[in-house]
This record gives structure tokens, C-alpha cells and sequence, in this order.
């Protein structure tokens, strides 16, 4: 591959770290593979992208865009005049940078980023993350080069000859994750003869697993276990003042940047059924019970789980009955050790470590 082609590329997407990570992910493996590749992020204007993207070192720029509010009918007066600027703003984006390839991961920049690409008969590629495709992917899949899924049977949603399997895109602290438990527990201050459960419901944190967390983390305790929780901004507080007495068992975090070692202090995780948690919980293969956030587009985040329980991978809480099965089910797994190594068996075998490689050859192949 020759290191000196200059290619320059449009990542457009974001909202959730579900979209971020493997967006950064992505661009990190261009750089490996052709390190002269110019690379420009566009996120929306207020979301966690605009704060994520240059901790990493590269540019964004933001549009003034934003999704159907199906909580406040008001918010949404101001949207077809924001769909409109978008729009404008991603044209000027797009005749000022000269992308050589538009990369789409989802979120709310992806649309018109790839829409106008297209237009311009610049090669796109749609990163579909999930095993259930949105209707924005759908749409731009009929015209795209290139669609990286992780899933089989995608086709029901993308044409055929233009799918590549790839798996999802990992950040390399996971990939490449040599930290052992010891090291895990230590970082978190807790014991390291005691099992360890930890949960996290996405980089925004999860209503149901939070509040159901907030009743019943004792009944974790009494297990004679402890708690890593990851709780996102708005419960934070809430979560801090229910555990005072108990934070020496119970560590409660707002956000968690140093995910690997998360991971590696863990015995059994609660999570969403994002793409980018499964995606990483494969490969650090530690027992699961997901709880799929209900509202996600197409309730793609269902789907996603119910592709790991069909393989017993992992087990499955509705969200709607977190308060009364999500408890009881962690400790029944926290002391099933025969569950808990089939599992970590069936996670290892699902887990793809080189899909951002796979993401950025793809690109190459593509791009003008």
C-alpha cells in the first residue's frame, strides 16, 4: 500500500460514544495504514463529539443540526429550519475539504454529509453498526460504495454486492487490553477476594438500570459483591448520596474513561445493547445481561442482544422489567460459574479485534 497517496476524508456522525468511538477508531487505523490521509470529523452543534473528537486530536466541525424531540412538541418548531442550515453547511464542508471518501457512523451529521456526497458522486461509506438498519442507512445504502456491517443477513436492508462484514470497530485501549484483574481491582480500590459487577448503561448513562441499581444495590452487597457503576451525568448525584456509607464496596462514577480496566476488574457486567458495548464486551468476553434500551431506532438495541442469547453468549432483561429481573438474574450468573465460562467461551468466538483495519482498506479501495 503506498504510505504516501494523500487521501482526504469526512467522518460525519456521533451523539453517543456508541458512534464516537469507532468513528475515532476508524480514523486512527487511516492514519496507521496511510499516515499523510487528511481526516476532518463533523458532528452536531452541543452534542458529546464536539468535546470527545479533539481530545483525540483531530478536527471537527459542527452543524446545527438535531433529531424529532418525541418528548417536546415545541422543541421541534425550530427543525425544518435547522434540517435546511445543515444542509447549506454541510455543502460548504464538502466543496471547501475535497474528501476524497465520506465516511458515515451514524448520529444525526451522517445524513446530510453522505446525502451531499452522494449528490457530488463522492464516494461514501455507511458503517452500520447494528443488526437492524435505520431508515437514515437504508436510504443512503441504495447509492453508497461501501456498507460495513456486523452482522450476517444484512442484506435484507443494503444491497448484496456492496456489503463488507467486518465487525465493529474496538478503541485500541480494549483491543489491545493487557491489564489484568489485580490491576483492575487496585485502580478501583476494592478487594480483589470479592466478586465485582459492573454497570454501565452507555456513555449517557440508563434510566432503568440506574434507578433499578439505586433500590436494589444492597441485595449486590449482601451477595457479598461489590459494584462498579457507571451512572452518565444526570444520575450522578442522585446515585452518589444512595451509597454514602458504602463506598467502599460500591464505586460510583459519572464517566468512565479508563474503560479496560473496568473490564478486567469485572466478573459480570449490566449493560445497554449498543453496538459498541457488544462489540467490546466480545472481546474482553465477560458474562453480560444486557438490557436494550426500548425507544432506539427500529428497537435495534433488541436485536443486537438477542444475536449474543441466541448463541448463549449472554442473557437479556427487558427494560420494563429491570426493577424486578435484572437483580435476581446478576447474582443468579454472579454464582454460576459453568454459565459464566460458557459464556466467556461463546463472547471469544464472536469477537472480531481488527475491524477498524478491515473499515480502513475498505475506504482505500473506494476513495478517488
Amino acid at each position: 500500500m503506498e504510505s504516501n497517496i494523500h487521501h482526504k476524508i469526512i467522518i460525519a456522525g456521533g451523539g453517543t460514544g456508541g458512534h464516537i468511538f469507532p468513528a475515532i477508531a476508524i480514523a486512527n487505523a487511516m492514519k496507521q495504514l496511510l499516515p499523510a490521509t487528511d481526516i476532518l470529523f463533523v458532528g452536531a452543534k452541543g452534542k458529546m463529539e464536539m468535546e470527545k473528537v479533539p481530545r483525540e486530536g483531530y478536527q471537527i466541525i459542527g452543524l446545527d443540526i438535531a433529531g424529532y424531540n418525541r418528548t417536546s412538541v415545541i422543541k421541534n418548531i425550530l427543525l425544518p429550519y435547522k434540517l435546511i442550515k445543515s444542509y447549506f453547511q454541510a455543502k460548504k464542508i464538502i466543496n471547501e475539504f475535497k474528501p476524497t471518501a465520506v465516511v458515515g457512523v451514524g448520529g444525526y451529521a451522517s445524513f446530510p454529509m453522505l446525502n451531499i456526497a452522494q449528490q457530488k458522486g463522492i464516494p461514501t461509506l455507511i458503517q452500520e453498526q447494528n443488526s437492524f438498519a435505520g431508515k437514515s442507512n437504508k436510504i443512503l445504502g441504495k447509492k453508497a460504495k461501501a456498507i460495513c456491517v456486523a452482522y450476517d443477513g444484512m442484506e435484507r436492508f443494503f444491497p448484496k454486492e456492496v456489503i463488507v462484514k467486518t465487525g465493529n470497530p474496538v478503541r485500541q485501549s480494549i483491543t489491545k487490553n493487557n491489564i489484568t484483574r489485580q490491576e483492575g481491582v487496585d485502580f478501583f480500590q476494592l478487594n480483589a477476594s470479592k466478586k465485582i459487577v459492573f454497570a454501565f448503561g452507555g456513555s449517557l448513562g440508563a434510566k432503568s438500570i440506574n434507578e433499578t441499581l439505586k433500590q436494589q444495590f444492597q441485595e449486590i452487597v449482601a451477595q457479598g459483591a461489590q459494584l462498579i457503576w457507571q451512572t452518565g451525568t444526570s444520575f450522578f448525584q442522585q446515585a452518589k448520596e444512595a451509597v454514602q456509607g458504602l463506598e467502599s464496596q460500591v464505586k460510583v462514577y459519572e464517566f468512565i474513561r479508563e474503560m479496560d480496566y473496568a473490564y478486567a476488574a469485572a466478573d459480570v457486567i449490566i449493560a445497554r445493547a449498543g453496538a459498541s458495548s457488544i462489540a467490546e464486551l466480545c472481546i474482553v468476553g465477560k458474562p453480560v445481561v444486557f438490557v436494550p434500551f426500548p425507544f432506539a431506532s427500529e428497537d435495534h438495541q433488541t436485536h443486537n442482544a438477542m444475536a449474543l442469547v441466541q448463541r448463549n453468549a449472554a442473557l437479556l432483561v427487558k427494560d420494563s422489567e429491570a426493577q424486578h429481573e435484572l437483580i435476581p438474574k446478576i447474582i443468579t450468573l454472579m454464582n454460576d460459574t459453568q454459565m459464566c465460562n460458557l459464556m466467556q467461551t461463546n463472547l471469544h468466538e464472536l469477537a472480531i479485534k481488527d475491524a477498524d483495519i478491515s473499515i480502513a482498506k475498505k475506504l482505500i479501495d473506494i476513495a478517488h
